[in-house]
């Protein structure tokens, strides 16, 4: 296995131990390949759910552009939920699954179809 292959089972554990939820693998991997070299980051392969600037990041980059979502007050409201069942204490709260929640909260998974 690769180290993409690595951390994509970093990532389904998370789901399944952390967030109680059993991962789509071939979303999850669609996801994580979307994140871009992001993954391979110590710093950009997290996200800082204490600082504002990257949760607007998220908002905007994400939800936003990729999702194509229109901007709402539901946007941080699911940011908020996402990181609430990650855990808010958990040090790393890694991107790709943090968007692949929030994929699955809005049901766009046919954006990585």
């Amino acid at each position: 296995m690769g180290k993409r292959d690595d951390l994509i089972t970093q990532y389904a554990e998370d789901l399944r131990n952390k967030c109680g939820m059993e991962p789509d693998m071939n979303l999850l991997t669609k996801v994580t390949i979307g994140c871009g070299p992001a993954i391979y980051d110590a710093d950009a392969s997290t996200v800082a759910a204490t600082q504002e600037g990257e949760i607007e990041t998220v908002k905007n980059n994400f939800l936003i552009k990729k999702l194509g979502l229109a901007d709402s007050p539901k946007l941080m409201e699911a940011i908020n939920a996402v990181i609430d069942t990650y855990g808010r204490s958990e040090r790393n709260k890694y991107r790709a699954v943090v968007y692949y929640m929030l994929v699955k909260h809005f049901g766009k998974e046919s954006v990585y179809s």
